[in-house]
């Protein structure tokens, strides 16, 4: 009897090894899937959407240790949805689209104008994609932006998609807007979304479109790259109201977003150099405290009140400048605090009485005036917007150089 177990246990043993260690097919295994990394909404001649697929081989995003550069491959079609595209690029590939590593989700600025709502659902309501993929409304074509997305001091484009909004926190001229962001923006009763503003450098528009004055693909800061290659750009940001595309800003409005968003580290200033006339002076600006916002109602107009507190270090140096004169040092204060409060007046009044979208989320700031909710919402922010009025107020003290003193 013994004998007889031991064998059964044996016999189940190399059952489940068999199974375990046999060649299956399943839709999950890494080999039956196609992973994409980015997706273009662009429209479509023939169908209401062309949507391109920006594949790559499932080793780059798994093995983080690879050095070896893999070329990301692009697919385009026809659909009427998201959902039937996949299912004919399934249906075409031989293999299941799988979306849990897209990075970047791009949207052509033709398309974002008339409107992206019913594709935004449709992208949140698949498990697969994750909110913290950013999104980006290009100049060009999203397949154009895509195409031209290299990237150069990155071995692999997931590595290039996950890490080129970083410079944000350092520069304040592009922004980290994730789909997530996008969504709670566009179905919120406070704010309005926003997108990274994306386009091809202006050489390389020039390039494309095969004549000598700059392109509509040319996004709003003019980046050429040495090296001559093909190169997307990311400068600026695109607002919306709703889910329709409004406007864009450009790197100093940013920058203002920025600002006002307290999600900026530092960023350098240029001001006139106030002793020496058709010169400029770079100073590094860092923020002391978090901008405060104020927001009241007054004779039923919004005034909402900005504060904010910087310290700054002068970066550029010339020889006939005394930087560690007091008075020096506080005709540059007093430069930047006029600078910015007329750059950050103008990006407040831009967004309110031209672009009518409350990015900034002043709106959380108005519904404390309102005693209840139901009264807050016969206001309807999302239309009084466009009648506030601003007070900005900027202290920054600059400092002289790091490294340089006078002796």
């Amino acid at each position: 009897m013994n004998n007889l177990l031991r064998k059964f246990f044996i016999v189940i043993i190399i059952i489940i090894f068999l199974i375990a260690f046999s060649p299956s097919y399943h839709s999950s295994n890494v080999g039956n899937v196609a992973v994409v990394v980015a997706m273009g909404l662009d429209v479509s001649d023939t169908n209401k959407l062309n949507i391109t697929f920006q594949f790559t081989n499932a080793s780059s995003v798994t093995e983080t240790g690879s050095s070896e550069k893999t070329e990301p491959t692009l697919f385009s079609i026809d659909a009427s949805s998201i959902n039937s595209a996949m299912n004919l690029m399934n249906t075409n590939i031989g293999k299941e689209v799988n979306l849990s590593h897209c990075k970047l989700i791009v949207f052509s600025e033709e398309l974002a104008s008339t409107g992206i709502e019913e594709e935004i659902y449709t992208l949140l309501n698949n498990p697969d994609i994750r909110p913290s993929a950013n999104i980006v409304v290009s100049k060009s074509t999203a397949k154009t932006y895509m195409k031209n997305s290299k990237p150069t001091l990155e071995n692999l484009i997931t590595k290039y998609y996950e890490t080129f909004v970083n410079s944000s926190q350092f520069t304040g001229y592009n922004s980290n807007a994730t789909i997530g962001d996008f969504f709670y923006s566009m179905t919120c009763d406070a704010c309005e979304p926003y997108a990274i503003l994306g386009g091809i450098s202006s050489e390389n528009s020039a390039s494309l479109s095969n004549s000598s004055s700059p392109s509509n693909d040319t996004a709003k800061s003019a980046f050429i790259p040495s090296s001559g290659q093909y190169i997307s750009e990311n400068t600026g940001l695109a607002v919306f109201r709703g889910g329709t595309l409004v406007g864009e800003l450009n790197e100093i409005e940013n920058l203002c977003f920025m600002i006002l968003d307290n999600k900026v580290d530092g960023f350098l200033l240029s001001i006139p150099n106030p002793q020496k006339s058709d010169s400029f002076i770079d100073v590094y600006i860092t923020p002391v405290l978090n901008t405060k916002v104020d927001a009241k109602i007054v004779n039923d107009s919004p005034f909402i009140t900005i504060d904010c507190n910087f310290s700054g270090r002068v970066y550029s140096i010339d020889e006939s400048v005394n930087y560690s004169d007091s008075n020096t040092l506080s005709q540059l204060s007093n430069y930047c605090n006029s600078y910015l409060e007329s750059i950050l007046s103008d990006y407040l009044y831009k967004t309110s009485k031209e672009l009518n979208s409350d990015i900034n989320k002043f709106g959380k700031f108005i519904r404390k005036n309102f005693s209840t909710e139901s009264k807050y919402q016969d206001y309807n922010w999302s239309e009084q917007y466009k009648n506030s009025f601003f007070d900005v107020n900027v202290d920054c003290s600059i400092k002289s150089s790091f490294l340089l003193t006078r002796t």
